[in-house]
């Protein structure tokens, strides 16, 4: 894949950006640089090398589920601005009409 003027162009209008032609060259050149590397990649022999299916040798430690450090409602309602015994009551920000 080529990086020209009509690739930058549409990307510029897929992404709906308004560029100015310097920054139309800097991206081109750095999207040319980007396709470099990726091809510099594709030459390495990677014929005796297993794909990576994790990124670590560990495996989750899973705990159980358990319940605590509860709050009471009286806790929980304490500092609210206003409510109505059992919930926070909030003021109504949607009008359905």
């Amino acid at each position: 894949m080529t990086v020209n003027d009509a690739l930058i162009y549409r990307l510029e209008h897929l992404a709906r950006l308004e560029l100015s032609d310097e920054e139309r060259q800097t991206l081109k050149t750095d999207l040319g640089n980007m396709l470099d590397m990726v091809g510099k990649l594709q030459e390495l022999d990677l014929s005796g090398v297993e794909p990576l299916v994790y990124l670590s040798e560990t495996k989750d430690m899973l705990r159980a589920d358990e319940v605590k450090g509860q709050v009471t409602v009286e806790a929980a309602l304490k500092n609210a601005p206003d409510d109505d015994g059992s919930y926070f009551l909030a003021p109504k920000v949607i009008d359905l009409k």
